[in-house]
């Protein structure tokens, strides 16, 4: 049985002026058991919509989705239990009070017996490396130290889908590197993991597949070293005053998918697997001012993987 089912999810969410806003579109995806999974996409994408579902916080529009077999429409109450979700940020923690503290009221509205839920809090701060400043009030921590109490939180309850939503934003890369780590832990005890993120380097670090999100729909579900094959093949040139001749040139080369206009006397030459062959070109060709980047998820998304037709998995 997967521990996510979700089966042409649609969410639209009603305006009182203007048009309905489509936030999923038909989204169907499946998760096995002890898998540590990621949602790829840029803001807007959709990724929070479809996790908020998961987690019963939101009602789907159409279609079905299911945590561990258990419907989260049918059966709310069985899947909250199996589910446990960090959104991260501000919210959720109340900042004077400990860690300890926090647990253990999070705990009571879980309806834990006492000594189990100190037994479960315990544990739990040692595992997020929380123990040593465990009565600290929360408003004296860093943000990577609250995301951390944020998971330990979201694991009170014992659940078998953990959801992170943009786990790492905001951290330094000592506390990101360290949450990465804690995910590690959650997969080895056999929990199932969702993460979201717009981060590449984050994806191709904690998770086991990735499936890329934009616009609401689900574009590919490949290993994480897949799509960093297809980013790593694509790239941006931009140049300036580069001869009008040797543009048309390069639009009609194979493998240069766009050549445009930035700004005034600056042109980007978009390109796949030929980026060396445009630069010696330009340079050929007098040109000095140069510089090349990687594309970002929004490009790979409308010319390396939508350019292909590729299936989704």
């Amino acid at each position: 049985m997967a521990a996510v089912e979700a089966d042409e999810l649609h969410r639209v969410f009603p305006r009182r002026k203007g048009e309905p806003v489509e936030a999923l579109g038909g989204v169907s995806l499946s998760v096995p058991r002890g898998e540590v999974h990621g949602l790829l996409g840029p803001n807007g994408a959709g990724k929070t919509t479809l996790c908020k579902i998961l987690a019963t916080v939101l009602l789907p529009t159409s279609g079905t989705a299911r945590v561990c077999g258990h419907d989260v429409v049918a059966d709310t109450a069985r899947v909250r239990r199996l589910t446990g979700i960090v959104f991260g940020g501000e919210k959720g923690l109340y900042q004077r009070l400990t860690p300890r503290q926090n647990l253990t009221y999070w705990a009571a509205l879980y309806r834990l017996p006492r000594q189990e839920a100190a037994r479960r809090t315990e544990r739990l701060l040692r595992m997020t490396g929380l123990e040593e400043r465990a009565d600290d009030p929360v408003e004296t921590f860093s943000r990577g130290m609250k995301q951390r109490l944020h998971l330990a939180r979201g694991l009170l309850a014992d659940p078998q889908l953990v959801i992170l939503d943009e786990p790492t934003t905001g951290m330094d890369p000592v506390g990101a590197r360290a949450f990465r780590d804690l995910i590690g832990q959650l997969k080895e005890e056999g929990r199932t993991v969702l993460i979201t993120t717009h981060d590449m380097s984050e994806a191709e670090a904690v998770c086991d597949r990735v499936s890329l999100i934009s616009d609401g729909r689900l574009i590919a579900t490949e290993d994480p070293r897949t799509i960093g094959g297809w980013i790593t093949r694509y790239e941006w040139i931009e140049a300036e005053g580069v001869p009008g001749g040797l543009l048309e040139s390069l639009a009609r080369m194979p493998g240069v998918i766009a050549v445009s206009a930035v700004r005034e006397g600056v042109t980007r030459i978009e390109s796949e697997g030929v980026a060396r062959e445009v630069l010696r070109l330009l340079v050929d060709a007098g040109v000095t001012r140069v510089r090349s980047a990687p594309p970002s998820l929004e490009d790979v998304y409308l010319h390396v993987i939508g350019d292909r037709g590729m299936a989704v998995r």
